[in-house]
């Protein structure tokens, strides 16, 4: 990793780039999406602030920006208009006695399973005793087509030999889909730990299980509503998943009804929410959103509302325990790399997480040495559609009309690219006016297309800023889309640019930007692999188009008409 002097008087640096891995304990602990990992954000609060100061995130999600400064002796001030983020960002800060977390969190388990009965308990096959279920493997049951018989899609793909080409209905010779209409839900195989063996039995399912007993449990069943973004992108309505609690077996909506109930009843607030913490962190996976593969699971899918034709239910005490662990996992790393800081001044940190929105933050003027965000990119991700699966367990919920977002489908919501155009330009005017006269601020983006780069570079100007050239960085968050480079909606960019800015001289906003030629474009490819073919460096697209990203706009390049595809095409 190169750096680069912030200026000629100063010993600080900016990293030109950063790659990270996303596995350190902070990040494992919850999740959310888009999620910076807290390594990639302190290089950049170290070279803009110094221990004392403060910064601010008013796209705060999950409150990355807060642990880095903490960890720095910095302050910070979060906001969000997620109900999530915050609930997320104020609990990672939220230390607690790690004895205590754990004893109160057997507690909790043992009265939750007491409640609702021993329902993850199963025979082993193999020796006979009552063995502890980890997880099931269930299977969509489909309509074929051609006959109308049920087909258990497990089972036809089994005897396509896992090869999804090879697809047969299981009652007739015509060929299977797995688009085919869903008719139910199977249960197919055990994965149990038994004291018979020393690693996992995969068996056959039994129902000779304990059926859970619901009586007095209430769990949120909010309704997904047909306006929302992931509702019509993933087809909910045909396949009957229209709340949120038809995203859970029976079995693990009882599981986790029972668990919430006994986690309200703790006295002690800061271990409550703590617990809520980990409690939240384990809703996707406790879903039917897990997809199975033969070879390994594949993990929840938490950018969509899909369910795959085949998917796990997990034990949902089992996730518990190990999300406690790994809280306390993060605890432990946020407090070894405290920046000499005893434990008593780190507690002290002055770091705040509000619910507010970041065209209107509640600062006063010239109150801030540094901003370190990381807006929405445009149509990416919509953030109030996925964090309602937590939210609705919270009681409380984002309002997606707040969203700074591109809707792809037109729903009468008018989340136009105008309205996030406006709302990121004021975003960014907020930053200016709370911001210290000599303060930076730094923003990460990421998006294939030229179009939303090009509001971006519009929203920087129209708030009075200027993107300093020489601290453009790129960063990989090691990244990768299972869908290459493109999905349905737009190709899929696997980095990000870190643009740095300040409040710009008239001279400086009046300089305009051109559009890049052919030749300029082949001119700056070869440029930045120091050849006139594709290096190795860059065999992915992703990595030349940011560097290309970089270059224009360090050359004042109107970004428009550069996509990733375009980008695709020149490496083939």
């Amino acid at each position: 990793m190169s750096n680069i002097l912030i200026s000629e008087n100063s010993s600080r640096l900016v990293p030109e780039s950063v790659t990270v891995k996303r596995s350190d304990p902070v990040y494992m602990a919850h999740a959310y999406l888009t999620k910076i990992p807290v390594s990639a954000i302190t290089p950049f609060i170290e070279a803009f602030t110094r221990p004392g100061e403060t910064v601010l995130d008013p796209f705060a999600g999950s409150g990355m920006t807060g642990v880095a400064a903490a960890t720095l002796g910095r302050k910070a001030h979060l906001f969000d208009i997620a109900v999530l983020g915050e609930h997320i960002g104020r609990n990672y800060l939220n230390l607690v006695d790690p004895a205590r977390l754990r004893s109160k969190a057997a507690e909790i388990i043992t009265r939750a399973e007491d409640r609702i009965g021993d329902v993850y308990t199963t025979p082993c096959s193999r020796c006979g005793q009552t063995a502890r279920l980890v997880k099931t493997v269930w299977s969509m049951v489909m309509e074929c087509r051609e006959c109308l018989a049920p087909v258990v899609f497990y089972r036809s793909i089994e005897d396509a030999d896992w090869d999804k080409s090879k697809l047969k209905c299981t009652n007739c010779p015509a060929p299977f889909s797995s688009r085919a209409r869903r008719i139910g839900e199977v249960s197919i195989i055990d994965f149990i730990v038994c004291m018979c063996s020393r690693s996992q039995i995969e068996q056959e399912w039994s129902d000779i299980t304990i059926k859970p007993r619901s009586t007095g449990l209430m769990w949120p069943d909010e309704p997904i509503e047909e306006d929302r973004q992931m509702f019509i992108a993933s087809a909910l309505g045909r396949h009957g998943l229209t709340t949120t609690a038809s995203f859970y077996s029976h079995r693990n909506i009882c599981a986790l009804s029972a668990l919430k109930a006994e986690i309200d009843l703790v006295e002690d607030e800061s271990l409550k929410e703590k617990l809520k913490f980990c409690f939240t962190a384990i809703l996707t996976r406790a879903s039917k959103r897990y997809q199975w593969s033969k070879k390994r699971p594949l993990n929840a899918v938490n950018s969509n509302y899909y369910v795959a034709p085949v998917f796990y239910e997990w034990n949902v005490f089992d996730l518990f325990s190990r999300k406690v662990e790994a809280a306390i996992k993060s605890d432990n790393w946020i407090l070894a790399n405290r920046r000499e800081m005893s434990i008593a001044q780190f507690e002290s940190m002055n770091v705040t997480y509000d619910v507010a929105s970041a065209d209107s933050v509640p600062l006063p003027d010239n109150s801030i040495d540094y901003v370190f965000t990381d807006p929405p990119f445009g149509s990416n991700i919509f953030y109030s559609d996925m964090n309602l699966f937590q939210e609705a367990w919270l009681d409380s919920m984002t309002d997606p009309a707040r969203e700074a977002v591109i809707d792809r489908i037109e729903t009468g919501h008018h989340r136009t690219a105008e309205r996030y155009e406006k709302l990121l330009t004021d975003a960014l005017i907020e930053c200016k006016r709370v911001v210290k006269p000599d303060g930076y601020i730094t923003i990460v983006f990421g998006n294939s297309s030229g179009s939303i780069w090009k509001i971006v570079q519009r929203a920087i100007k129209s708030a009075g800023l200027i993107v300093i050239p020489e601290l453009i960085s790129i960063l990989d968050k090691g990244q990768r889309s299972i869908k290459g480079l493109t999905s349905e909606f737009e190709n899929v960019v696997t980095l990000d640019l870190v643009l740095t800015m300040r409040a710009g001289s008239p001279n400086q906003l009046a300089t305009s930007i051109t559009p890049p030629e052919k030749y300029d474009l082949e001119e700056a490819a070869n440029y930045i692999v120091g050849s006139n073919t594709i290096s190795s460096l860059f065999s992915e697209a992703s990595r030349l188009y940011l560097e290309i990203l970089r270059y224009g706009f360090r050359h004042g390049w109107d970004l428009s008409t550069l996509n990733l595809a375009n980008v695709a095409n020149m490496m083939h």
